[in-house]
């Protein structure tokens, strides 16, 4: 064999027991349940024992890695999938439909979340000399690219700090840090860059989404949205689709549709309310798109997501 084939043998098999060291932390981390907010800011463990159903979702900045099992995440009319072999990375706050598609008792799901600080990101880029980055094919907003042994053995270490709590405030930031790096001189690290330069169009773009997160039960106007990010509507429409995936107008349907199921499930708000509080003015209107988003009318749909925590 040539010794670059063996090298490579040597990094795969180093990547493969790094993979798996990561499960093994993560599995004991959550042996009592998902830990969505841990010591460590920003990081949360989640562990599945079977494959779930689709579900809407809003993706915030953040790398996400599926260290055991797999999960399909759709951005309009896109498909991610990331597994043990892929982290999804994710430059803005996006509405999804996020399912687990590879998960039993034997064998659960095993993931990770750690959410990005911006302006971290923006510090480091003008602290470092950091290389060029690699052109990207994209100016989407979120991401898959391969493991790398280096980003792994950091998530290691960061999960290490959760039986040091005394140690998270010190060396938390620090390996954080060194996160950042690896993803902004690896494969992806040109969609973070966009986003974290000052003045750019993706971090106009990137404003525009926060107004909206902040606003979607409003009325809104394109001339508007594109005025807040200093372009023309037509350049503002182009720049938001190749970002999102969608257009402004479903961007919000998205987000308004998602917090009315939330109202719902969580405040048992009855479907005629939530669809007014989240800015509907037509009943009919809300259950058709809610209808079309969901697979079922908002009783149906609400009744069943009851049902099945019940369940679990």
């Amino acid at each position: 064999m040539e010794i670059n084939a063996v090298s490579e043998v040597g990094v795969e098999n180093s990547l493969e027991i790094g993979v798996a060291a990561l499960a093994d932390r993560i599995a004991r981390w959550t042996e009592n349940g998902e830990l969505h907010t841990t010591v460590v800011p920003g990081l949360s463990l989640f562990r599945r024992n079977e494959a779930t159903e689709p579900i809407s979702g809003m993706y915030e900045p953040s790398i996400c890695m599926a260290v055991q099992g797999a999960k399909r995440v759709i951005l309009g009319e896109e498909t991610y999938v990331y597994d043990a072999h892929h982290y999804l990375i994710t430059s803005v706050h996006l509405p999804t439909i996020v399912q687990i598609i590879d998960a039993s008792p034997e064998k659960p799901y095993l993931g990770l979340r750690l959410k990005l600080d911006l302006r971290e990101v923006s510090q480091l880029m003008v602290d470092s000399n950091l290389p060029q980055p690699r052109p990207q094919k994209s100016s989407r907003g979120m991401a898959t690219g391969e493991m790398t042994l280096p980003l792994i053995m950091a998530f290691q270490r960061l999960i290490d700090l959760l039986g040091e709590t005394q140690d998270v405030p010190i060396l938390a930031p620090n390996i954080q840090r060194e996160i950042i790096y690896r993803l902004l001189v690896g494969e992806q690290g040109e969609r973070l860059r966009q986003i974290a330069t000052a003045g750019s169009q993706s971090q106009q773009i990137a404003k525009a989404i926060g107004w909206l997160k902040s606003n979607y039960f409003l009325a809104i106007s394109m001339d508007d949205l594109a005025a807040q990010a200093n372009m023309s509507t037509s350049t503002f429409h182009h720049h938001f689709r190749s970002l999102t995936a969608l257009s402004p107008l479903q961007f919000q349907k998205q987000l308004r549709l998602q917090e009315a199921r939330r109202l719902m499930l969580a405040e048992r708000m009855d479907a005629a309310n939530a669809a007014f509080q989240v800015g509907y003015e037509s009943p009919s209107q809300f259950n058709r798109e809610y209808n079309r988003q969901f697979g079922a009318p908002p009783l149906r749909d609400i009744t069943k997501l009851r049902q099945m925590s019940a369940a679990e």
